[in-house]
């Protein structure tokens, strides 16, 4: 099996198209929480609020994922300037490996997500 060589400059690229990504995933959070906001004025039948508050508390474990997902590019970023400052482009081992299991955490946000935005918008029609 051949290694994959990874570069600070593709690194870096990459963590800036998941930078944009995520902050997608703020804005449309904040926006369904507007949409949440709506609905509680709308039902006072206890079932429903109890699905507004379920998908309120996703949202805010969402949001956290989402802190986290960005503290950890900008850790590895840092680590990557530090190695920049060395004069050393090409990654070693352990912050390659880190950088690969972090792509596969985003894939597996983005299904997370993807599922969550879908469950959340079947509601929405139901009840908005």
């Amino acid at each position: 099996m051949e290694k994959q060589v990874l570069y600070n400059d593709n690194m870096h690229f990459e963590h800036q198209k998941w930078k944009g990504e995520i902050a997608f995933w703020k804005d449309e959070l904040k926006s369904f929480n507007i949409r949440l906001n709506e609905l509680i004025t709308r039902w006072a039948n206890k079932e429903v609020l109890a699905q507004i508050g379920h998908y309120q508390n996703q949202f805010i474990v969402h949001g956290g994922v989402i802190e986290d997902l960005l503290e950890t590019i900008e850790q590895h970023e840092t680590r990557m300037a530090v190695q920049s400052q060395a004069g050393t482009d090409v990654l070693d081992t352990q912050l390659s490996k880190t950088h690969i299991e972090f792509r596969d955490q985003m894939e597996t946000q983005r299904e997370i997500y993807a599922e969550l935005k879908k469950s959340f918008f079947r509601f929405l029609e139901k009840y908005l």
